[in-house]
Formats: structure tokens, sequence, C-alpha cells
């Protein structure tokens, strides 16, 4: 009687120990996901958008003028970052692909120039994300609230 308690709850401690496994393999199954609810990950992405993105997107996230007509180079200019953007409308690994691969090869665009440096070898997937943290930390509840929606749906597709 005793030796089968004690195998019935090594059993439960084992399927403890596959469950939380599994629990963390999903969540390094998704090192995109933002945090802008961590006041470290959110500090860190501060210093990260001053030092990295503010010369193109703005101190203000206000992005730079015209962003939705190309230039007289034929880029487009960098969009803003705050609510009056795009940037929450796309979830939160697409702009970690964009960020660290750069527009064409995040979104797989052939022949496809952009002003969008790919910050691969740049910033660490740590940084990269900091910095989007920061971002949609600037963001109002609202906004916030449709980018998780957004971000729900994406991963719930197949």
């Amino acid at each position: 009687m005793f030796t089968r308690k004690l195998l019935w709850l090594a059993a439960l401690a084992m399927i403890a120990a596959l469950a939380v496994a599994i629990g963390s393999i999903g969540m390094q199954s998704e090192p995109w996901r933002l945090e802008p609810d961590d006041a470290q990950v959110v500090a860190l992405g501060r210093q990260v958008y001053e030092a990295r993105c503010a010369s193109c997107h703005g101190v203000r996230l206000e992005g730079q003028p015209n962003w939705r007509r190309p230039g007289p180079d034929g880029l487009l200019p960098a969009p803003p970052h705050d609510a009056s953007g795009h940037t929450w409308h796309h979830p939160d690994e697409l702009l970690f692909r964009i960020t660290k691969l750069g527009v064409a090869r995040a979104a797989n665009l052939q022949n496809h120039a952009s002003a969008m440096p790919a910050f691969e070898g740049v910033l660490s997937d740590a940084e990269i994300v900091a910095s989007l943290s920061w971002i949609k930390s600037q963001w109002p509840a609202s906004v916030r609230a449709r980018h998780d929606e957004l971000n729900a749906r994406a991963r719930a597709a197949p």
C-alpha cells in the first residue's frame, strides 16, 4: 500500500515537472513578446530607443514629416511609433522581426528598399524587445488593449 502511494506521488511529481518544462518551452518560443509593464525592461528600452531609434523616429515617437510618401531618395521616411502611426497595427513578432532583420527580410519582400536598418548583430534580442516594449508603454491604454487583442489573434492563427 505504501509503495503504491509512493509510486502515485512520484508519477504526480513527474507530471508536474513535465508541465513546468512544457510551459518554459512555450515561453522561450516567443522571444519577441513585448513587456511594456516590466519597469526594468522599459527602462532599458528607453535607453536603447534614445541611442538607436530616436534620431529617425523622433524623441517623442513622432516620426518624420510626410512619412506616408517616399522622399527624394525614393524611400519612405521613418513612421511615428506613437498612437498616430501604424506600429501598433502589427503583432509583436512582426515588430521584432522588422527591427532585427529589416523590413524586406521580415516581410519576405523581394527588391524592397528601406531606410530602416536591420539591427541583427547590433542589438541583442533582449534590447530589441526592450526598445519595442518602451514604445508600447507610451501608447494610450486603448491602443495597448487593441494591440494586445491583435497579438492574441496572431497567436491563435495557425
